[in-house]
């Protein structure tokens, strides 16, 4: 077999180990380079990050005042209620005591229709 090109083995052994380099330096990592928006990145998504805060503080605040206005509203129904009670507790008590007093009122005039 006739060399054509006429080289030699070392000429041979170095192109083989400068193959070799370039395959290997394709599965080498890269330099990342950096982003030039990535400090804008960031701040965007601190805006964001602080925007859903202040609006889930916002909801904690009409959940605690939807809270608070219904207790309010509780409390005042059942102040209602027991002045309601009370109420008609005295109602009772002041039908009781007319009826009692009625009765006693035809008591004394039975007492005094017998002794005429």
């Amino acid at each position: 077999m006739r060399d054509l090109k006429q080289t030699a083995f070392t000429d041979r052994l170095a192109t083989q180990a400068e193959a070799k380099k370039a395959l290997l330096a394709r599965f080498k990592p890269k330099a990342a380079v950096p982003d030039p928006e990535f400090d804008k990145l960031a701040e965007k998504r601190a805006a964001e990050r602080a925007a859903i805060k202040a609006q889930r503080e916002a909801e904690k605040a009409e959940a605690l005042r939807l809270k608070a206005e219904k207790e309010a509203a509780e409390a005042e129904a059942r102040l209602m209620s027991s002045e309601f009670v009370e109420e008609q507790r005295r109602a009772e008590r002041r039908e009781r005591k007319a009826a009692v007093k009625e009765e006693q009122r035809q008591r004394r005039a039975e007492k005094k229709a017998q002794r005429r």
